[in-house]
């Protein structure tokens, strides 16, 4: 009878043991918070790295931008030194090399996305007009542009700027 109490206590002892080693491998509350805390530092400087990749990228597709455009008007700042240049005074010559020079920079803008829009006889729309006079004549109809100071120019549906016109009734 005596052998029993001590198998059981050698008993005891190995489930007391086995009971330690599963709590010494869970991580303590301590360890949980540095894990989290490791992870959130982690996470924070990632995004970190993130923003400041785009900001990057950002500005790098920007400046490509500015130089596509600037790639498309240097024929016509060539073409304006040319004139400038030009040692006769013949004005006929020279108003037929601006117009050429005008051509050049508006086929640039439509290849870079840009329409030119305000004419006489459209209808005033105040999404794209700019009216800075009005006239009472009978002999136009409604809301209608009878003078453009300024062209408009748009890309896409994006108004770059507004034509400036006059309006009737």
């Amino acid at each position: 009878m005596s052998k029993e109490p001590e198998e059981t206590k050698e008993e005891l002892t190995e489930e007391q043991t086995a009971e330690t080693e599963k709590e010494s491998k869970e991580p303590t509350l301590e360890e949980q918070l540095n894990d989290t805390k490791d992870q959130l530092l982690r996470t924070a400087a990632e995004y970190a790295n993130f923003r400041a990749r785009s900001a990057k990228e950002k500005e790098q597709t920007y400046n490509n931008a500015k130089g596509s455009v600037i790639t498309e008007l240097l024929p016509v700042i060539d073409n304006l030194e040319r004139a400038l240049s030009g040692e006769g005074n013949d004005y006929d010559a020279l108003k037929q090399g601006v117009q050429m020079t005008m051509d050049g920079l508006m086929a640039a803008l439509e290849k870079l996305g840009v329409e030119q829009y305000g004419e006489s006889g459209d209808t005033f729309d105040p999404n794209f007009h700019n009216a800075v006079m009005h006239v009472e004549d009978n002999s136009l109809g409604e809301s209608v542009v009878c003078d453009v100071f300024q062209k408009g120019y748009k890309i896409g549906d994006r108004v770059i700027r507004a034509a400036m016109v006059k309006t009737a009734n």
